[in-house]
């Protein structure tokens, strides 16, 4: 009796603790701090080279690379180098006249899926660039975007600078509002951490910069290639930082079934990742022990936590009515999901209930995620997101 309580107990406070107490506490401890990082002057800015990985992307890449290219950065430290992953629409034909237009882009055409590290790794090779810059085909980056992110490589100690993904299109009759709300959430903790430790714990992945001298090329078939990244630079001793003038922009999803795929495939990624720098909760670098346990080790183990509670639960629910009454509230908010996909189709929207029915199905695609971990990663290719669908 006594085990199953504490067994409820502990996994109820690690999973409170992970969402609500760990970022209340940086918070507190990001009071009063300021960025203060000493900063390139303009002529000072050095050579950057923009990696993209793009497949399918016909309907974003000329945007792309056109607001990359139009900002503020000095052109003649600027390359962009454009790896299409057998890309079957138009996105080859667009990338062509793209280059004939401007000699700062560089084109790589691959005959077969490769997927986005393999990608990444060759751009990376053939960039001529100290600072590497690896973004997504379909963000688009503030005129300054470019600049904020890499000036801040003035301080030697910093090893990667992310930048302040803003989401757009919300919608109200997907889960666009929750994402948007999740994300804002993560960029203000990434901030925290970046403020009081330098140990931001991971990159969005949609625009960040990183210096080319702490690039390790992504292992085949790894799958969440900016988390491995950003873990490669603190294990080396540099800093990990978020860069909140350095602005992007990017449509956020709100098919939940398109969410679902991805979270999975990033949580297998993930688990992939806890196994390379498992280690690094060891790490006499100051923050990063306790942000990578806190900020991501629990949350990945949250699934795992929910079923503990659960299953005390059950074992103490004969015996205790106040048991018993925790665990019907718990069937009910595991239940939300298809009370909400049932008030959707009579088109019936609850923001309250899509919260908690969009945190149950992320965390049921986290636990997905681990059982495609065990069964094996046998390839990283990738489908891009759709984005705004219902």
């Amino acid at each position: 009796m006594i085990i199953l309580q504490v067994i409820f107990w502990i996994s109820i406070f690690l999973i409170l603790y992970s969402y609500v107490l760990f970022p209340a506490l940086l918070q507190v401890l990001a009071r009063g701090k300021s960025p203060g990082e000493e900063r390139f002057s303009p002529d000072e800015l050095p050579h950057v080279s923009v990696l993209i990985a793009a497949f399918n992307e016909q309907e974003t890449i000329e945007r792309k690379i056109e607001s990359t290219l139009n900002g503020t950065y000095p052109a003649d430290r600027l390359e962009i180098l454009v790896g299409s992953d057998a890309s079957t629409d138009g996105t080859n034909r667009i990338l062509e006249k793209l280059k004939q237009q401007e000699s700062r882009i560089r084109l790589f055409f691959f005959n077969r899926r490769t997927g986005k590290p393999g990608v990444i790794n060759r751009l990376a090779g053939e960039s001529r660039g100290e600072i590497l810059v690896i973004t997504d085909a379909n963000v688009i980056p503030d005129s300054q975007a470019l600049a904020a992110m890499v000036g801040i490589f003035k301080n030697p100690e910093v090893g990667l600078v992310d930048s302040r993904m803003i989401h757009t299109r919300v919608r109200k009759d997907g889960i666009s509002l929750q994402e948007r709300f999740y994300i804002s959430r993560e960029v203000k903790i990434k901030h925290h951490e970046s403020l009081i430790w330098g140990t931001m714990m991971g990159p969005f992945g949609g625009c960040y910069a990183v210096r080319k001298s702490l690039y390790r090329p992504v292992p085949d078939n790894f799958l969440v290639d900016d988390f491995f990244i950003n873990m490669t630079v603190l294990k080396q001793g540099f800093r990990c930082i978020s860069n909140m003038d350095a602005k992007v922009y990017e449509d956020v999803s709100n098919s939940l079934g398109e969410e679902f795929r991805r979270k999975k495939r990033i949580s297998a990624g993930n688990f992939q990742n806890l196994a390379r720098f498992g280690l690094l909760l060891f790490s006499p670098m100051p923050g990063v022990a306790f942000c990578f346990f806190s900020h991501k080790v629990i949350r990945w183990l949250v699934p795992f936590l929910v079923m503990l509670s659960l299953g005390a639960s059950i074992g103490l629910a004969k015996d205790s009515t106040f048991y018993l009454i925790l665990l019907l509230l718990q069937l009910l908010v595991l239940l939300l999901p298809l009370i909400d996909l049932f008030l959707r189709k009579i088109k019936i929207h609850s923001l309250t209930l899509r919260f908690i029915s969009h945190f149950v199905v992320m965390n049921i695609a986290l636990l997905a995620g681990f059982f495609r971990y065990i069964g094996g990663i046998q390839n990283n290719v990738w489908q891009p997101t759709k984005r705004n669908q219902v």
